[in-house]
C-alpha cells in the first residue's frame, strides 16, 4: 500500500526544523560561551524548534500505526 502523499512532505518538515534546531542550539552553546548573548531568533529557535519536530515525529508515528492497522 502506498502512504498518503502528505507524508512526504511532514517528514522532510520534520527534519529539517529539527537540524536547524540543533544548529541554533550549538550557536546558542557557542555564542554563550564567549559570555555574550545570543539573538532572540536563535534562542527562540532552539527552545521551540525541537518540541515541534518532535510532535510532527509522533504525529507521522501514530499515522503510521493507523494506517497499518487499516491493512
Amino acid at each position: 500500500m502506498n502512504s498518503p502523499g502528505y507524508r512526504r512532505p511532514l517528514v522532510i518538515a520534520a527534519a529539517v526544523i529539527a537540524v536547524l534546531s540543533l544548529a541554533a542550539v550549538g550557536t546558542v552553546i557557542a555564542i554563550a560561551s564567549t559570555g555574550a548573548a545570543a539573538p532572540v531568533w536563535v534562542t527562540s529557535t532552539a527552545l521551540y524548534g525541537l518540541p515541534v519536530a518532535f510532535m510532527l515525529a509522533a504525529v507521522l508515528v501514530v499515522d503510521a500505526i493507523r494506517l497499518r492497522r487499516r491493512q
